[in-house]
């Protein structure tokens, strides 16, 4: 009988994760299924490119996994029961139950409007294809002059409020950021930052904390209104609701709390990676939600899962950062160099070649996809009747 494990999503993680697990387990002792709402693979760390109108390259899931034995499953993930160990999936037939052996959770995160009054009425998101195309509709509709207003200093919200700027000099860009610009950076990365924002005219409101969002404006906490004829969110992210109502043990976020091989420490047959998990990094700290946490851990769980299975040695590698990759348009870019932890130090690329920099981040994300064994050889194992026990544990974490 082959052994049954289910992948929920379809991200870089899930995806990975599914791609890296066929190349290491013989095909005729497991059956693989991948879980996804959609066809083709989104490259979610290029969406604020999607959004001013660039086009990117289709993905399609059957050319990723031709021959590799993954089964793509369409449909929308509506329950998990880590109990009976089934999962509901909804798609044009109806709800299925499919059951599994071992489930790798990466259904990941959506925006986060945190509540504020107006944001999910009125505001833009960008944490999918869908947000990210609404966005483009709305922008292409705006005239000359109109104002748009990016709320969130991170990331993300860097990347977007720069990527507008650059593709429409005609708009009146503006970032809302609740701290200072760019604060947590080192001062050549905050030097840097100012400079270019400055050259793009972006307007930046620092320490401006936003309590509301209207149709044509967003009001801050000292009372200061600032013109919006579109306002786009970015002010982090959720993980994923079904997790939390299931009888895994989650955090108050709702991220599945795991081990240091990325295995759910109250369901023994469930593994949680990118987004999904609650993982814990160098000094004790959670991983930041992010495409540099996300991978390691696929490949972290892939590997437990058929070592496992086959009798192997666990991983045991280490989960930490190196630097920050942020796109400041097509033209400029930051690359900040951070300690294993994830904090700033002196060291920071700027300018053209950081912008190529992070272009090949992103090529070498969307190619590792596809490649999720980065191009080593791999050895299919064999699975054993009986797999090591349940209780094995990782020194990873």
């Amino acid at each position: 009988m082959q052994h049954r494990i289910i992948v929920l999503g379809a991200g870089y993680t899930g995806a990975i994760a599914a791609g890296r697990l066929a190349r290491r387990l013989h095909r005729e002792d497991v059956a693989i299924t991948l879980v996804n709402a959609e066809p083709d693979f989104v490259e979610r760390v290029r969406m604020h490119q999607l959004a001013v109108g660039q086009e990117l390259r289709p993905r399609p899931f059957s050319e990723m996994f031709a021959g590799t034995g993954v089964e793509l499953r369409l449909g929308k993930v509506t329950g998990v029961d880590a109990d009976r160990r089934t999962v509901t999936v909804l798609d044009a037939g109806g709800a299925e139950e499919l059951e599994y052996d071992t489930l790798v959770y990466a259904l990941g995160s959506g925006w986060d409007d945190q509540g504020v009054p107006g944001t999910a009425e009125h505001a833009h998101e960008i944490a999918g294809r869908a947000g990210a195309l609404r966005l483009r509709e709305s922008l292409a509709r705006l005239d000359a002059g109109q104002p748009v207003v990016v709320v969130g200093g991170g990331l993300t919200g860097l990347e977007a409020a720069t990527e507008i700027a650059e593709a429409r000099p005609d708009l009146d860009v503006a970032l809302a950021a609740r701290g200072g610009l760019g604060d947590w950076l080192s001062p050549k990365g905050v030097r840097h930052l100012r400079k270019v924002f400055g050259r793009l005219g972006i307007t930046v409101h620092e320490h401006a904390a936003v309590t509301a969002v209207e149709a044509d404006r967003l009001t801050t906490a000292d009372g200061t209104s600032i013109p919006a004829a579109v306002t786009v969110w970015t002010t982090g992210f959720a993980v994923h609701p079904i997790a939390k109502a299931t009888t895994l043990e989650v955090t108050d976020t709702g991220q599945i709390v795991v081990d240091g091989t990325m295995r759910s420490v109250s369901h023994p047959d469930v593994y949680a990676v990118g987004d999904a998990a609650r993982v814990t990094g160098p000094g004790g700290k959670p991983l930041r939600m992010s495409c540099a946490s996300g991978v390691p851990t696929a490949w972290q769980a892939a590997d437990a899962i058929a070592a496992r299975l086959t009798g192997g040695k666990l991983p045991n590698v280490p989960l930490r950062y190196f630097n920050q990759c942020i796109s400041l348009g097509r033209r400029e870019g930051l690359i900040q160099y951070v300690t294993a932890d994830d904090r700033a130090v002196r060291a920071a690329l700027t300018g053209r070649l950081a912008a190529v920099y992070k272009e090949l981040v992103c090529k070498g994300a969307a190619w590792g996809v596809a490649n999720p064994v980065i191009g080593m050889p791999a050895r299919r194992r064999r699975v054993l009747r009986e797999p090591a026990p349940a209780g094995a544990r990782s020194a990873v974490g």
